[in-house]
Formats: structure tokens, C-alpha cells, sequence
């Protein structure tokens, strides 16, 4: 084709079809504003639900006690007791429970029960278009690190990456500090108080200070989302990233994914958590550590890196507000990270 002539058609279709307008401020506004839910107040409903791995009634009270406690009224899903095999009863019960507590315009926040797997079953069949106009906190980490990524890829709604209920201590009274600390986080972030945590100095960091989006959860959830609706946008973000379980060779390659794919290039910093490790086969020694397999993937970048954060499949897994501009600051004494208000 001539070059003038496609270029005309292409300047001509633009201005026929306003969907290439919209495409490009999709775009742009998923890159630069995020939409933060109504915090919390006394008497505001905090639904309970399954959306992957089973838990049984018993297994969440210390959590309902707790969040009770905090002024908030709960809603208990159907799918707490349900079962099918490793899951929190069938696709479509769990479909139905999510959708449920999506829709309600009573429940202003929903606290995801436990992680596992099972929400990538079914993402695609979920109707936000309730929660679009009527927003709320949805809350969990692990596994509900799809529901993250898809809020961020499609509707620009912030999010809390924490603790879920499977975590709550059984007896608050006997609970360790750190234990106490991360599960109020819980609470600050519902209610909109500041939040800022510090992680340890390492000689692996690199220091800087940045202002940023902050978005990101499990290393291979957002590995495996890669090309789906629910694919991650990190430029021009803060990325934070954890996992368990995993061999060391399999978050190399889970990062060379995410180097190859452009995730890591135009980040603003990048935290990484907690990684709990699956011991090497014998004869199979990967040979390399955490903060050399990190180092290695972002070497020719500036921006601050921050390793050992309290973020994770651990007790120090601290509540994280996805979709909210945070400051990143990395020095030789240590990383601090604080919401913007």
C-alpha cells in the first residue's frame, strides 16, 4: 500500500471510529489514576467469602470475632463450609458467592476467606459492572492475586493485598506482636489510616526515592496472567512481588518472563517480599540465591529495589493498598514505603 494513502485512511478512520480515541485513554488512565473505594466506617458490612481453596466455618470465627470487634457487621458467604475436592465448593458456587457480595450494595468491603486455587477459574465470568459504579475494598493475597491484577488491568480500583482468615490469631491475648501488628494493618487500611512500613538494610538494595502507583502480589500469579484480561500493567509503577514454594530455577524463569515481557523495564522501584524456597533436588543446585536471581533481571535499570519487605506467605505480611501512589525510599539504613495521602 502507499504509505501516503494508508496514512490518510488511518488519520481518516480515526476520526470515523472514536473507539481508537478510547482505546488510547483506557491506556492511559490505567497508567495514572486508580480509583480508591469508600473506607470504613462503625456499622459498614465486611462479607466473608471463598472464592479458591476451602475453609470451614470454625476456621474463620477468630476472624469474624475480630473484625466485629473492630465495629464492623459480617456477612458470612455460602461458600464458607463448602466443599469440593481442594476448592471452596464448585465453580459455580464460588462464581455465585463472589458475585453476590460483588452486587450487594450493603457489603462495602469482602474479605477473601483464604488462598489456594481456583479464581483464575472464574475471572471471565464475573460481572463488575455493579461494582464499577459502587466500588469496594476487596481483600486477601496468594491466589487473590488474580482478582488484584484484573481490578488494575480492566477498572483502575485500587485494592489490599494482606492477610486473610485463615490467618487471625485464635486467641488475641496469646498472639506474637508481629502477628497483632500485621492484622491490625488490616484494619488501618480498611479505614483509610496512613500506612508506612520499614524493611531491613541489605546490601542487595538499590537506593533511590520515588513516588509511585503501587501494584503486584505473587510472583507466579502475575507470571501465568501474563497475555490474559487480567495482565498486569506495571509501567511507571511500583511493583512488589512474593511467592512460596516454588524451586529456585522456577522463579528464574518466572522473572526472565517478566524481564522478556517488559514488566521490569519502566518500573518506578521494585520491592521484593518474602521467598520461601523449595530446597533444591540433590544433584539439581541451582546455584544462584533470591537477590542474585533479581539482581541478575534488573541490572541495567536505576531504579530503587528494596529486598527482605514484609510482604509475603510469612508473619510479617503487612497490609499493602494496590492502585494507591505510594513513596519508595531505599537508603543504606533501610526501605521505607508510605501511602501518599
Amino acid at each position: 500500500m502507499n504509505r501516503k494513502h494508508f496514512l490518510s485512511s488511518f488519520i481518516a478512520a480515526a476520526t470515523v471510529f472514536p473507539a481508537f480515541k478510547t482505546l488510547a485513554n483506557t491506556v492511559e488512565n490505567e497508567s495514572s489514576s486508580f480509583k480508591i473505594p469508600p473506607y470504613l466506617k462503625p456499622g459498614d458490612t465486611i462479607g466473608i467469602t471463598s472464592p479458591a481453596g476451602y475453609i470451614t466455618l470454625e476456621q474463620i470465627q477468630p476472624s469474624v470475632l475480630q473484625m466485629q470487634s473492630w465495629g464492623f457487621t459480617i456477612k458470612i458467604g455460602d461458600t464458607i463450609g463448602k466443599r469440593d475436592f481442594t476448592y471452596g465448593g464448585t465453580d459455580e458456587e464460588r462464581l455465585a458467592d463472589l458475585q453476590r457480595m460483588l452486587d450487594d450494595p450493603n457489603v462495602k468491603a469482602i474479605m477473601c476467606a483464604r488462598g489456594g486455587y481456583g479464581l483464575v477459574r472464574i475471572i471471565d465470568q464475573l460481572d463488575f459492572s455493579s461494582f464499577k459504579k459502587n466500588p469496594k475494598w476487596i481483600i486477601g493475597f496468594s491466589d487473590i492475586t488474580v482478582l488484584h491484577c484484573h481490578l488494575a488491568k480492566n477498572y483502575g480500583i485500587a485494592s489490599i493485598h494482606s492477610k486473610m482468615c485463615n490467618s487471625f490469631p485464635d486467641d488475641w491475648s496469646k498472639a506474637e506482636q508481629i502477628q497483632i501488628e500485621t492484622i491490625l494493618s488490616i484494619k488501618n487500611a480498611l479505614i483509610g489510616e496512613p500506612m508506612g512500613y520499614t524493611a531491613p538494610a541489605s546490601i542487595n538494595n538499590q537506593p533511590g526515592k520515588v513516588d509511585g502507583i503501587l501494584v503486584g502480589g505473587n510472583l507466579s500469579i502475575i507470571e501465568t496472567l501474563a497475555g490474559s484480561n487480567s495482565d498486569l500493567n506495571t509501567k511507571d509503577k511500583i511493583l512488589f512481588i512474593e511467592d512460596t514454594g516454588e524451586y529456585l530455577y522456577s522463579i528464574d524463569r518466572m522473572l526472565w518472563n517478566l524481564k522478556r515481557s517488559g514488566k521490569l523495564k519502566n518500573l518506578k522501584g521494585l520491592i521484593v517480599g518474602g521467598f520461601k524456597v523449595k530446597p533444591d533436588d540433590a544433584g539439581e543446585e541451582f546455584g544462584k540465591t533470591i537477590y542474585e536471581i533479581v539482581l541478575e533481571k534488573v541490572k541495567e535499570y536505576n531504579y530503587p529495589i528494596a529486598f527482605d519487605f514484609p510482604v509475603g506467605h510469612q508473619r510479617n505480611n503487612y497490609a499493602l493498598k494496590c492502585g494507591v501512589n505510594h513513596t519508595l525510599t531505599v537508603k543504606e539504613t533501610g526501605s521505607i514505603l508510605q501511602t501518599i495521602a
